[in-house]
């Protein structure tokens, strides 16, 4: 639990040394559904586009109980994670929203319970990997996803990964696959700082695994751990120009936007937020804590969108390449209470999902929400 920081907006730039990542030519591997990340680096750079969020266009869905993740499907709809029992929901293409399921296994309890949601499209079928928090751990489980639009249904799930400890606080459990193919998979420190410096550890780390939740190839010290020194990574995107990007909760200081590279320290618990050390990464921007306390992140074209629990805000950062371009600009200031996620669509748009009944909000009428909102050319 984090104690009240008092501090003046603060945007901080810094820019990150570029390292190599030695990542040899992988194997042929399964395509990632549409919605996934679809960027990737490029020998020609294309020129660099910022965006704006406007206003917000429709209300997709409501009533929803303590959501974590949204997971856009093709066709219009979406699968939204609800953390304390663990169900499923599925927003059909005809805007109604209906239980697929629930993930066997979950044990809620604190900021633990159904996490992340990532689906991966291979040859047709649909396979939907979860992070939840279990009886002992976080793991990672996959399962099929079966039936069509407006009438999903949960397979049989298999633990991928586990071990992971968990905590009341501090359980990270972002997925998403990246350009390259591979699931990447966000832990916390569970309250354990001093496993996010073990470099054998799984936790305070952000791990890159294949679909069976093997180490990829190509990872900087042959196991799961593709960074470390992290204290609990909650959102993880790319931008146009194929640069990894990590928001991460501080402790009573400085929230945190990094530029992820492979085999980096990000310095926790030993630093936190910019520190200057050469033997740590620093953040490419920092936040006081009542200004962010950053959960989901997303990109399109070179702008980082970043949704802020206790800052109650969707920040908007401009990046250029690995660098932060201007000041971060802060949208709906308080308007729609706590923000835990934030999904950029194929037609431009953003989905913005609320988190005010997690215990810590204040629900509003209808909550929680996923929200539609314009994106609009950057000044």
């Amino acid at each position: 639990m984090r104690r009240d920081a008092r501090w003046a907006v603060v945007g901080c730039l810094v820019m990150v040394l570029t390292a190599t990542s030695g990542c040899s030519a992988p194997a042929p591997r399964p395509t990632p559904s549409s919605q996934a990340p679809t960027v990737g680096p490029s020998t020609t750079p294309a020129a660099q586009t910022w965006w704006r969020a406007g206003s917000v266009t429709g209300t997709l869905a409501s009533a929803l109980v303590a959501p974590w993740s949204v997971v856009p499907l093709d066709g219009g709809g979406a699968l939204i994670s609800e953390r304390g029992d663990g169900t499923v929901l599925e927003l059909t293409p005809d805007g109604e929203v209906r239980a697929v399921g629930a993930i066997p296994g979950v044990v809620s309890g604190g900021e633990s319970g159904l996490h992340g949601l990532a689906l991966l499209q291979t040859d047709g079928a649909l396979t939907l990997f979860a992070y939840f928090g279990a009886a002992d751990d976080n793991r990672v489980a996959r399962m099929p996803l079966l039936g069509e639009p407006g009438s999903f249904a949960l397979g049989e799930p298999e633990v991928i990964l586990e071990g992971i400890a968990r905590a009341s606080t501090h359980d990270g459990g972002r997925l998403a696959f990246g350009p390259d193919g591979y699931l990447y998979v966000t832990t916390g420190d569970a309250q354990q700082r001093d496993a996010a410096q073990d470099r054998d550890s799984l936790n305070g780390k952000i791990l890159r695994v294949t679909a069976d939740g093997d180490p990829a190839p190509g990872n900087p010290w042959g196991t799961r751990v593709w960074s470390m020194g992290h204290r609990n990574v909650q959102g993880i995107a790319w931008t146009a120009d194929g640069t990894m990007w990590a928001s991460e909760f501080g402790q009573d200081t400085w929230d945190e936007l990094n530029r992820i590279d492979p085999g980096g320290d990000y310095g926790w618990p030993v630093v936190e937020g910019i520190s200057g050390r050469e033997e740590f990464t620093d953040p490419v921007a920092q936040w006081p804590t009542t200004d962010a306390s950053p959960s989901g992140i997303a990109a399109r074209g070179d702008t980082v969108f970043m949704a802020g629990l206790r800052g109650e805000r969707l920040w908007q950062i401009d990046t250029d390449a690995g660098a932060m371009r201007d000041e971060p600009v802060a949208a709906f200031v308080g308007e729609h209470g706590r923000l835990r996620d934030v999904v950029a669509l194929p037609d431009g748009s953003l989905w913005l999902l609320t988190s005010n009944t997690d215990g810590r909000g204040s629900p509003r009428p209808g909550d929680d929400l996923l929200l539609r909102v314009e994106v609009v050319p950057a000044p």
